[in-house]
Parts: C-alpha cells; sequence; structure tokens
C-alpha cells in the first residue's frame, strides 16, 4: 500500500512541476487493427482502415470508438478553458429502407473519464442514455447526434443534426435528409471557441449536395459547467427494431489548452508544489489512513448491501410460506429429484440457469426444475418476481408453479412438466411438425392466457417476453404460457410504463425497442409474431433465411400486399389445413404486430376473430411506418370478403 501511495504522490509532484503540457492532437486517417489508439467496444470494430460502428446483421445494438487518451478540456487552477476542433468523415447507409423504417444514428460525444455504455442503450438512446438517465440532473455529456430516427418522445418530427447537453433531447436542431444522403460520405467539422463559448457543427456531402438543406448548426455553452475538468471522446452509434450500417472512415482531433508552470502570477500553483514539500513520512500516514478507511466504507457498504438482500429474501420466503400457494422445497429433495442436476436431465439452458426434469417421490409427480445461475443478481430478481406473480395466477393455459426453494446461495423453482416441450421445439426444432387444428387451437389457448393477464386478473400483468419457446405443451397439446421473470404488475387504469428493455429481439414492439416503455400493447405485438410463426413454420428473426433478412412480419405482409398470403403457409401442412383459419391466423398476426400501437387490435378482438365471431381486420397492403402518437380509428371492416378474395386469388 506505501510503495502505490509514493508512486502517486511522486507522479502528482512531477505533473505540477512541469513548466509546460500542450494540448492533444492526433490524426487517423486509417484505423489499424494493431494499434492501440483506439477503444472499440459494443458492435464496433475495424474493417478495411474503417470502423464499423454497429452490425449489419442483428437488430438493436450499440458500438463506440473511443480515444484511448482522455483529454483535458479545462483547468480547474487557472479556470482556462480549451479551444478544440474535430473533423471526421462517416457515412450512414438506410440498404434501401423507406423513411421512418431505418434507425438510429450516429454522435460524437465528449464525457466524464471512465464513462460506460448505458444499460439499455440501444435504439434511439445511441449507446448514450436510458430510460433511467436520458434527462437527469446528474448527467454530463455533449454530444453531437446524427440522428436518422425521429422518435416523438424527445425528438423533433424530423431527421435531424443536433447538438445536445445532458439530454436525450438535443438543444438546437436542423433537419437533414438521411434517405438522400444514404451511403454517401460525410465531412463533418466540430469546433468550440473558448472566448465566445461557442460550439458549432458543419457538414458536407461528398456526392450529394442538397443546397436547400442547412449544413451548419450553433450552440452556446460553457463547457465548464457541464463536464469535468478531464474528458473523453469518441463516437457512439445504435440500431434498433430497424437497422442501418454506421461507418468511421477518418478523424482527427486538436485541443489547445497548454497549462503553465510555477511562476509568480500563479501563486495557487506555487503554494500546492510547496505543500508537497512536507516529509513524506507525514503524507505516507495520511495517504495510508485514508486507504484504509476507503477499504473500511466498501467492505462495511458491501455488508450492508448483502444484509439488505437477506432481509428481502427472507421476507419473499416468509410471504411464500404464509400463503396458500406453491409450496417451499429443501435442496436435498429437488437435487434427489434431478438425480443431482445430471446432464441427462437437463431440458434447457438460459441466460440465468439451466432447466432439468425431475421426479418427486413423496408426491407422485414428475416436474421441471429451473435453477437460478449462482452469483446471477438479475436472475434472482426474476426469481422473485416469477414467484410473486405466477403463484397467484389461476388459469388453464398458464404453466403451474408447484414449489420454489431458496436454501443458502441456491434459487430454484418447480413447475408442472410438460411433456411435449415448447411450441418452438415443434415448429423450428427436430420435434414432429404439429397438425394445422392443433396449431389453430394453441393460437386460441395462448391469446385466451394473454387475456386473462392482460383483462381478468386483479391486477394488469405485462408478460414481456412472449415468444414460442416459452409457450409450452402439455400431454394433449394443450398450451401453457410460462416464464413470467420478466413480468411487471400494472393497475389497470395506467397506460406504458418506463421499465427498461426486455424480452426477446424479434418478438418487441417497436415502440417499446425506442423508449423503453412496456405495455399490454407490447404484449400483443409478441403475440402476433408468435401467431405468423404458428402459421408459416418460420422463425419471427431467422439470419440464415434470405428471404427473412427483413424479418417475418414485414416478409408475411408483402405477401399479403401482392395477394400471396396463402404461399406463407408452413410447407410442412401440405394441404392439410382449414385455408379461412390460416388466413384468419395470418391477417390476426399482422393485426397484432402492426407498427403503429394505437392501430393494433385487443387480445379480446383477436380471441373473437379467430373464433369466427367478429370480421377480421381490413389492412394495408402496405406495412406501415412505425407511429408512436395517439390515434382513435376504427380498424375492424367487413373482412370475411376480403378473406374470401384472397382465397380465390391464392388458388
Amino acid at each position: 500500500m506505501s510503495s502505490s501511495i509514493l508512486a502517486t504522490l511522486s507522479l502528482l509532484l512531477s505533473f505540477l512541476l512541469v513548466h509546460h503540457a500542450t494540448g492533444l492532437e492526433f490524426n487517423i486517417a486509417r484505423f489499424d487493427p494493431a494499434a492501440n489508439d483506439i477503444l472499440y467496444e459494443g458492435d464496433a470494430k475495424p474493417a478495411v482502415g474503417a470502423v464499423d460502428m454497429t452490425s449489419q446483421l442483428y437488430f438493436c445494438h450499440v458500438g463506440r470508438a473511443t480515444y484511448n487518451e482522455k483529454v483535458r478540456l479545462w483547468d480547474s487552477g487557472s479556470g482556462k478553458l480549451s479551444d478544440f476542433t474535430t473533423h471526421f468523415q462517416f457515412t450512414i447507409d438506410t440498404n434501401g429502407q423507406r423513411h421512418g423504417q431505418y434507425a438510429a444514428g450516429l454522435a460524437f460525444f465528449m464525457a466524464p473519464v471512465g464513462f460506460q455504455v448505458p444499460v439499455n442503450s440501444i435504439g434511439g438512446f445511441l449507446g448514450l442514455f436510458n430510460t433511467t438517465n436520458s434527462d437527469s440532473s446528474q448527467n454530463q455529456i455533449v454530444h453531437v447526434e446524427f440522428d436518422t430516427f425521429a422518435n416523438p418522445e424527445w425528438d423533433p418530427d424530423y431527421e435531424h443534426v443536433g447538438i445536445n447537453k445532458n439530454s436525450i433531447a438535443s438543444a438546437v436542431t436542423t433537419p437533414w435528409n438521411v434517405t438522400y444522403h444514404s451511403g454517401d460520405t460525410i465531412d463533418a467539422w466540430i469546433y468550440y471557441n473558448a472566448s465566445t463559448m461557442n460550439l458549432s457543427v458543419s457538414w458536407s456531402f461528398q456526392t450529394t449536395p442538397n443546397p436547400q438543406e442547412n449544413t451548419s448548426l450553433w450552440y452556446q455553452v460553457d463547457l465548464r459547467t457541464v463536464l469535468p475538468e478531464w474528458v473523453v471522446i469518441g463516437f457512439s452509434a445504435a440500431s434498433s427494431y430497424y437497422m442501418e450500417r454506421h461507418t468511421l472512415g477518418s478523424w482527427d482531433f486538436k485541443s489547445s489548452l497548454a497549462v503553465e508552470g510555477p511562476n509568480r502570477k500563479n501563486p495557487k500553483r506555487v503554494g500546492l508544489i510547496l505543500g508537497l514539500t512536507i516529509p513524506l513520512s507525514v503524507m505516507l500516514a495520511s495517504g495510508a489512513a485514508i486507504a484504509l478507511a476507503i477499504i473500511w466504507r466498501r467492505r462495511n457498504r458491501k455488508s450492508t448491501e448483502k444484509l439488505a438482500e437477506t432481509a428481502i429474501l427472507t421476507s419473499i420466503n416468509d410471504d411464500l410460506e404464509r400463503g396458500a400457494g406453491p409450496r417451499r422445497f429443501s435442496y436435498q429433495d429437488l437435487a434427489s429429484a434431478t438425480n443431482n442436476f445430471s446432464d441427462d436431465r437437463k431440458l434447457g439452458e438460459g441466460g440465468f440457469g439451466a432447466v432439468y426434469r425431475g421426479y418427486l417421490l413423496n408426491l407422485d409427480m414428475t416436474v421441471t426444475v429451473k435453477r437460478i445461475l449462482r452469483g446471477s443478481k438479475q436472475g434472482k430478481r426474476e426469481f422473485a418476481t416469477e414467484v410473486k406473480v405466477i403463484s397467484s395466477l389461476r388459469h388453464r393455459n398458464l404453466v403451474q408453479l408447484i414449489g420454489w426453494c431458496h436454501d443458502g446461495h441456491e434459487f430454484l423453482l418447480v413447475y408442472e412438466y410438460m411433456p411435449n416441450g415448447s411450441l418452438d421445439a415443434h415448429l423450428f426444432g427436430k420435434k414432429s411438425p404439429l397438425n394445422w387444428s392443433i396449431r389453430y387451437r394453441i393460437s386460441i389457448g395462448l391469446a385466451s392466457a394473454i387475456f386473462y393477464l392482460h383483462e381478468e386478473w386483479e391486477q394488469r400483468v405485462v408478460h414481456r417476453d412472449i415468444k414460442s419457446c416459452n409457450v409450452m405443451l402439455d400431454s394433449n397439446f394443450n398450451v401453457k404460457l410460462g416464464d413470467f421473470g420478466l413480468a411487471r404488475l400494472m393497475d389497470h387504469e395506467l397506460g406504458p410504463q418506463t421499465t427498461g428493455l426486455a424480452g426477446t429481439l424479434g418478438y418487441l414492439a417497436p415502440e417499446y425497442v425506442s423508449t423503453g416503455r412496456a405495455s399490454k400493447e407490447s404484449d400483443v405485438y409478441s403475440f402476433g409474431v408468435v401467431a405468423l410463426e404458428i402459421a408459416t413454420g418460420r422463425r419471427a428473426r431467422d439470419l440464415k433465411n434470405t428471404e427473412l433478412e427483413m424479418s417475418l412480419v414485414e416478409w408475411v405482409w408483402d405477401l399479403f400486399g401482392d395477394r400471396k398470403l396463402l404461399e406463407a403457409v408452413d410447407i410442412r401442412l401440405g394441404s392439410d389445413f382449414e385455408e379461412t383459419q390460416v388466413l384468419g391466423l395470418m391477417m390476426v398476426g399482422l393485426w397484432c404486430a402492426h407498427p403503429d400501437r394505437s392501430l393494433r387490435q385487443s387480445i379480446r378482438q383477436a380471441i373473437q376473430v379467430l373464433k369466427f365471431e367478429a370480421d377480421v381486420p381490413n389492412l394495408p397492403t402496405k406495412m406501415p411506418a412505425p407511429v408512436y402518437r395517439v390515434h382513435t380509428p376504427s380498424v375492424v371492416s367487413s373482412g370475411r370478403s376480403f378473406v374470401s378474395s384472397i382465397i380465390e386469388d391464392g388458388r
């Protein structure tokens, strides 16, 4: 400990005694994978002299490239503020997608040293914010964004270039036409004048000039009031439910701040240096005392956090044991039931643990045991959520929770065993394909389970992770919706709630991806995707299938627009299906997966259509762009005749 403190003091002393320190300057014309001047995070990676910021193959990703040396923006001793200039080249390629079908943009940012990529910062958050800190007073960040998607939660109603201070909402903006400039190389310059405190940005296009667009923007800001003395600089880009390619081609930067050494004009610095000549023994003793105090506080905090966690779990245990619901098992009981969690009993494995088949001798019952991975805090939270939520639910189409176990560091859940496994194993895996009558019964059963969660129980339950692998099948192929680890309880009168993004890509509603606000409408979207999977036998996201590079919803919607909807039916069904039912299910799937949340049907309406108690919807022939504003139109019309015309055309 003493040697490290001595080294720190020596470094500080040498820094203060140096006569002159210049600003930072670099010029990167080509990004070399072997160089260590750039730190790559997330999806960002060097490629052929440039930086690919986000993947072209996957939804909802973030890439960040930062300079691997911190920048001194201002001097706390003198109050002096630095001028700086940066120039960079980049491209944003929308891959020919229509307006509103690509997202989300690229930004140059300045932030405190150690600034991490926030959790759930995909899409419009550009890898810089999330729902928790998007407008927090604790933020310390300035960025210039080239935004390609107008998010109504915080953006103007146009694609824009913006300058932002401590917020996802831009302080000043100007429109730009991303579609027109897609794939073109953009030269951008950002200047900061310390005297006028003017931050300005300008840009030009190499091959697509547009005289009708503004190509400059400025904002007056004292960076000393926003950012710390030392900052990191770099670029962040993100995709969302929609994708685009972000490429950084070159980057140069120059700052002007020069810190003077000790002289008569700077008595504070002279005094500080003189103070450091106090005998090192005294300073080392003080440093050691401080270090010991920090260590003690950290240990005390960890101990307090552990006690708090133990208290919460004890409270959960007590609450559950007082209830008349699931019973508590010992760890020994469940280890014995699963042959000590042997691999031959393992049914599957996920991010928070594994699932096993077990047999309880005292109950003469085959069960499914979910074992939470040790050390997974998220898994423990899901354990608590799932036990609390599902233990109170009673419905024939929900998986029954039989018991639970919290024993030491072990967290386990015990469910009724589903002999026929999960729906996805039959649709896409090696298990026998399902005939049409079973598939149609599954779709109605799944809708009934969601209706119970949304409308019939005392509180609304938003599942947040409805997907085919969470749809279980009993011995008679009756559907049972499971996995409530991400579920949230909401009052019936409340609208969408900011919960942070959770769930599985391909099943997430576009407004949920963009805002992190879960709702019953986002659950309905997920149901719509599963309904299309049931009818088509295709995955929501299948990157190996070139036909589905767009997404299952878009692929089916395009066939619907061309009056070729029957071509989407799973080929394994042959001709053994009821055309009215299969077309009705796909129409319900598209209606539920409508990009505009306000135009989606409720799950009650979906059930009515599937049971032929209401007409199928009349949908536009082209898939609309996502809209997040409130609408109240009627989308149900005489759809039976339209289905008949599709059947005739399909033949």
